[in-house]
């Protein structure tokens, strides 16, 4: 039966140095190691292999013919590897540089840092700007690389999109406001509960939900940022209309009443054509998508 073995790389690099040098002496130093290593090196890979490579003489290593005949397989394998070490070096130099990303802010302070840092660890060549302003960016215009929005169909000329979730917004309370005061299960219960309101570019869409269901007048406080109201609903103050796809996934809100079925609103990652293809902006757009498609799942 024939047995396959993976060698260590190491123990070839001992068996290339010491077949150039013509001793263990050399070759450590040549390596950097010590002379004992590279002798055990040599040991373990005529172990491995069960062949005889070297004739130890007084005046130092020669090879066999069988060490002879393994020498150009050994070198290829370094060759190999200086290749795959020059393409990664290649890769990651056209990886390196800025890409800037644009998001609203309760998306940019609860579900993308753990994502951010993720990315950072794997690909550290990658400078991350995050734009979490209230106003909508122009891709077009250059104003951001990628965009994360919540949109039914986003548009825009010239944008290329991947719709990675659904994202309905609907009604939330924290936890232990439901505990305290109950969670509504009907829209004709909401007239009973505080709201609060605000959100920065949140608020538009929300106060006119909120005016459509005769509710404005319910609303006990308003915060000028979507940090803020996200802020104000996690500390049991009232309820608020919030994005499922951030809610859904903390463990301290709850969902008091179902989307509208007719809600199709999704979470879209934008990039503009002319970006979609530089490595740098479709590493991340690919690591994003992924991460964000895993938090959906969750």
């Amino acid at each position: 039966m024939s047995r396959r073995t993976m060698y260590d790389w190491n123990d070839l690099k001992s068996f290339l140095a010491v077949a150039e040098t013509g001793s263990t002496l050399a070759a450590a130093q040549a390596l950097r190691v010590s002379q004992t290593t590279v002798a055990r090196r040599i040991a373990a890979l005529e172990e491995a292999t069960g062949l005889a490579l070297f004739e130890r003489r007084q005046a130092g290593y020669a090879l066999t013919p069988v060490g002879e005949a393994m020498l150009g397989h050994a070198a290829a394998v370094r060759d190999a590897a200086e290749r795959f070490d020059q393409a990664a070096g290649a890769r990651s130099r056209d990886t390196a540089g800025t890409v800037s990303l644009t998001t609203m802010e309760m998306i940019a302070v609860t579900i993308l840092p753990p994502i951010l840092r993720a990315l950072r660890t794997a690909h550290p060549e990658i400078h991350l700007q995050v734009d979490s302003a209230d106003e909508t960016r122009d891709l077009a215009a250059g104003a951001a690389d990628i965009a994360i929005r919540s949109s039914k169909q986003p548009s825009g000329g010239g944008l290329v999109g991947r719709r990675v979730a659904d994202n309905p917004w609907t009604l939330y309370c924290s936890r232990e406001y439901a505990e305290l005061h109950g969670k509504p299960q009907r829209r004709d219960d909401l007239v009973l509960h505080p709201f609060i309101g605000g959100g920065g570019n949140v608020w538009g869409p929300y106060k006119a939900w909120l005016q459509r269901h005769g509710l404005e007048d319910s609303v006990v406080m308003q915060y000028d940022s979507a940090a803020g109201l996200l802020s104000g609903v996690r500390s049991g103050m009232g309820l608020a209309i919030l994005p499922s796809f951030l809610a859904d996934s903390d463990p301290e809100l709850v969902r008091c009443i179902p989307p509208r079925k007719d809600d199709t609103t999704g979470l879209w990652l934008l990039v503009h054509e002319r970006l979609r293809h530089v490595p740098r902006v479709r590493t991340v757009l690919d690591f994003l998508a992924l991460e964000l498609k895993r938090v959906a799942r969750g």
